[in-house]
């Protein structure tokens, strides 16, 4: 089974398909796999979300399937029982990341200060999803790191732009989540294929 840090090792980016629709779920998903992006995550706040994780699953077993915009501890199990092996949330809540943790399955909360970091690193969170990124230049990013083990997966998400994700890098950020840039409902396969190679280029 791939690991978070397995596949964030070979792209660092999360594609976040928010208002994916089951019928392109999969299309869609075959495009990103095939541009490297080996993490999909599909927000709870989409159509049929459940159905599209596990259609995604089905047809991407090598890729880091799973849920993002997760509230409840019953959304964890729902999540796991579509086969989605990963939990995001803007937020932390220790009850998620416990529930997430005692299926097997890695999970990034959303922290926006140390002391979130640094309780959600206690409660077994994966990574850190730091949320909004509009709040929280490089230059933050760059305080955090300096404090949290050196292990940590910091990934910025809101706002990231081909434009700025070389300062967030810099600056010591291990990946991005890529929301809006990446996909928006109605986009094409081929619409997506574009704007993934863009985001991989601007990292490298």
């Amino acid at each position: 089974m791939t690991t978070l840090h397995a596949a964030l090792a070979r792209l660092p980016l999360v594609a976040i398909l928010r208002g994916i629709r089951p019928d392109e779920a999969v299309d869609i998903g075959r495009v990103l796999d095939e541009s490297g992006w080996g993490v999909i995550e599909v927000p709870l706040n989409s159509p049929q979300p459940l159905q599209s994780i596990a259609a995604l699953t089905q047809a991407l077993p090598n890729a880091l399937i799973g849920a993002g915009t997760v509230l409840r501890p019953e959304d964890v199990h729902e999540v796991h029982k579509a086969g989605g092996r990963l939990i995001v949330a803007p937020n932390f809540n220790a009850d998620v990341v416990r529930a997430a943790v005692g299926l097997g399955i890695a999970c990034v909360p959303g922290v926006a200060t140390p002391s979130e970091a640094f309780a959600a690193l206690d409660a077994g969170a994966a990574a850190l999803k730091l949320f909004p990124a509009e709040m929280i230049p490089p230059a933050a990013v760059k305080a955090m790191r300096a404090v949290l083990p050196t292990s940590t997966l910091l990934l910025p998400v809101g706002g990231i732009s081909t434009s700025n994700i070389k300062a967030y890098r810099d600056a010591g950020a291990s990946g991005f989540g890529i929301g809006s840039s990446l996909f928006k409902p109605g986009d094409t396969a081929a619409q997506v294929r574009a704007k993934a190679a863009e985001f991989a280029a601007a990292l490298r």
